[in-house]
């Protein structure tokens, strides 16, 4: 049995968990969002790494390839951050491995696998902690296994509707004028880690905006 852990936006968090899953594994896959070259370091300490860029990792990461074609096993794989960012090289992958939303995914599309692992890092609002493991028999069959993380409570929970998006308006002003998370959190009388993932959405999705955010935040909470 040869395994696979597969991971994606750990935004600079590597859990306790995550590492007991993967020192069984024999490879890893990150689909970017790393956030820390640390992060880096310590996977490959673990497993032989392969990697892609997101949109969060930056100048530290220019090295690391925006998109990635791989065959271990005797299965072919092609990673990338963001989905939308695939290109023809794609089609010739048996698993297409993604990340970006923070939102686990496997399913079938045009006689592929399109695997996003969700976030085995920070939290982002309700969402579940997640992450892969791929295992691949001797004969070349494989099946993908879904491993939900303990994590900490939602930090956003009890926060809906209107007060969720006033909390979003303020942060997002209180960042134009460039105030750090540290103070916006005390300013706005919220926890540092709401505000982290509020500016952090905000700073890598240009041009979004409070209605963008509260969507994503209602659709991920689904």
């Amino acid at each position: 049995m040869y395994r696979i852990g597969v991971i994606s936006d750990t935004h600079g968090k590597i859990r306790e968990e995550v590492k007991d899953i993967l020192k069984n594994c024999d490879a890893i896959i990150h689909g970017g969002d790393i956030d820390r070259k640390s992060v880096l370091d310590e996977l490959k300490r673990i497993a032989p790494l392969y990697a892609v860029r997101g949109n969060a990792d930056k100048e530290w990461a220019e090295e690391l390839p925006k998109t990635l074609s791989i065959t271990i096993s005797g299965i072919r794989f092609y990673v990338v951050h963001n989905k939308k960012d695939m290109e023809e090289a794609s089609k010739n992958a048996d698993i297409v491995i993604f990340g970006h939303s923070h939102k686990y995914v496997n399913q079938q599309e045009n006689g592929q696998i399109w695997l996003n692992p969700g976030s085995c890092g920070r939290r982002r609002f309700s969402l579940p902690v997640t992450m892969a493991l791929i295992e691949i028999g001797k004969d070349g069959t494989y099946q993908i296994i879904r491993k939900d993380i303990h994590a900490e409570p939602a930090v956003c929970a009890g926060n809906t509707g209107l007060d969720m998006a006033k909390v979003v308006k303020a942060v997002i002003k209180d960042m134009d004028k460039g105030f750090p998370v540290e103070e916006i959190a005390g300013r706005q009388k919220i926890s540092q880690e709401l505000a982290g993932q509020i500016c952090r959405m905000y700073a890598t999705h240009p041009g979004i905006n409070v209605d963008g955010i509260l969507n994503r935040i209602t659709s991920d909470s689904q």
